[in-house]
């Protein structure tokens, strides 16, 4: 895969060539662990076959990954905390390729779900800390910064995948995972040696006045968890909306597609954007953009659908990076691997509940009204965010 280098030039907490290489690091870290928890995907109808196992137990084992990744987040901090910022990640990154290495040696499914909660609590550890680590490089600056971290778990989400389904066209699905796992180490090697030491020290950026940023950093959260459920919940309808309009299977995967490239795109512009306009016109942009956008899906022919999905998924997206880059400007002094592992934590926990809540709605109402709710909640992030933007401090503009 090929290294991202931060475009920012800004001044940095590092020196420039520092900052880059913890940007690279970071974001190869995101790319990797992104990507193994979506290999689950793929792996799913092996296991099925291998394990004789029903839709109940598959949703389970990608529950047991998802449920250790988020409940390492704040455990991954306090390690970090004693231990520093950089050995923990690559601990964990080497302890969730150990955890596939393992789940290719398993004989029955008591040993894959064990290995996939090692694997998912590996992976706990890469959002609140490979987030911080280009906080801590860029300080001020990291807005964009993180836009580049948050696009390039995408970048992993196609990668990895896609190259699990290309080894298990070659060989039994054991040693691909074992090739996986390699991928792994020699990721955790790559991120020893690229992200410098960091922890302790509170990166440079700037704070709100005195009293100004109570509560923020709630709103901040609330802003996100709210964000995330549309995200999640709108996917779910997505497949049978474009099927009412006569999609057949390939159709409705290639649009998904589109939606996924929209979003990565999104995540990449917007933290740029957000870092340029500030937090309160970007996220109003986005959100009342998205919110339209679901509206004018559900009444758009299947052809034109089609090709509206990019800009969808850039506004589903997009805000995250926004939401991410304003994290560290909330922090509490020294405290800002706790506060990612925090906003991590709810926004994670918001994409497993949010879309049971959207579910009830489209089981009673139709997908249609379900994914009006979506559009919605959107719309109810535009007050939260008018009243967080008070409380961030005042940004200089960017030439």
């Amino acid at each position: 895969m090929a290294m991202i280098a931060g475009a920012s030039q800004p001044a940095s907490v590092a020196p420039a060539g520092q900052a880059r290489r913890a940007l690279n690091g970071a974001s190869l870290a995101h790319a990797l662990h992104d990507g193994y928890t979506d290999l689950t995907l793929v792996m799913l109808p092996v296991w099925q076959a291998e394990f004789g196992l029903g839709y109940g137990a598959l949703a389970g084992l990608r529950g047991l990954y998802a449920g250790a990744m988020a409940a390492l987040q704040m455990p991954s901090v306090r390690l970090a905390e004693r231990l520093g910022g950089r050995a923990v990640l690559v601990a964990g990154t080497v302890l969730a390729a150990i955890g596939y290495a393992l789940a290719g040696l398993s004989g029955g499914l008591l040993g894959l779900c064990a290995a996939l909660t090692l694997s998912g609590a590996g992976s706990g550890t890469q959002h609140p800390l490979a987030s911080a680590a280009v906080a801590h490089a860029y300080g001020g600056a990291a807005r964009g910064p993180l836009g580049v971290y948050n696009f390039a778990g995408d970048l992993g989400k196609a990668a990895l995948p896609a190259l699990a389904a290309l080894l298990l066209t070659f060989m039994p699905w054991r040693p691909a995972l074992w090739l996986l796992a390699l991928v792994g180490l020699l990721t955790a090697a790559a991120v020893w040696a690229m992200v410098p030491r960091f922890g302790g020290a509170e990166p440079a950026v700037q704070k709100p006045a005195r009293g100004a940023g109570r509560g923020g950093f709630g709103l901040l959260l609330a802003i996100g968890m709210i964000d995330t459920g549309v995200r999640m919940g709108f996917l779910i309808f997505l497949p049978f909306l474009l099927q009412a309009k006569g999609a057949d299977l390939a159709l409705i995967g290639a649009a998904l597609t589109l939606v996924f490239l929209g979003g990565g795109a999104g995540k990449f512009a917007c933290g740029w954007l957000g870092a340029r306009f500030g937090l309160l016109p970007t996220v109003l942009a986005t959100e009342i953009g998205t919110a339209l956008t679901i509206l004018t899906v559900l009444a758009l022919p299947l052809v034109a659908t089609l090709v509206l999905l990019p800009l969808l998924g850039a506004l589903l997206n997009g805000t995250s990076s926004i939401l991410y880059g304003t994290v560290p400007e909330l922090a509490p002094p020294g405290r800002v691997e706790r506060s990612f592992a925090v906003f991590y934590t709810g926004v994670i926990g918001s994409g497993a509940l949010s879309p049971v809540l959207y579910g009830l709605i489209g089981d009673a109402a139709g997908p249609a009204w379900g994914t009006v709710a979506t559009a919605g909640a959107a719309l109810a992030t535009c007050p939260l965010a008018v009243l967080l933007a008070p409380r961030l401090p005042t940004r200089p503009s960017l030439p």
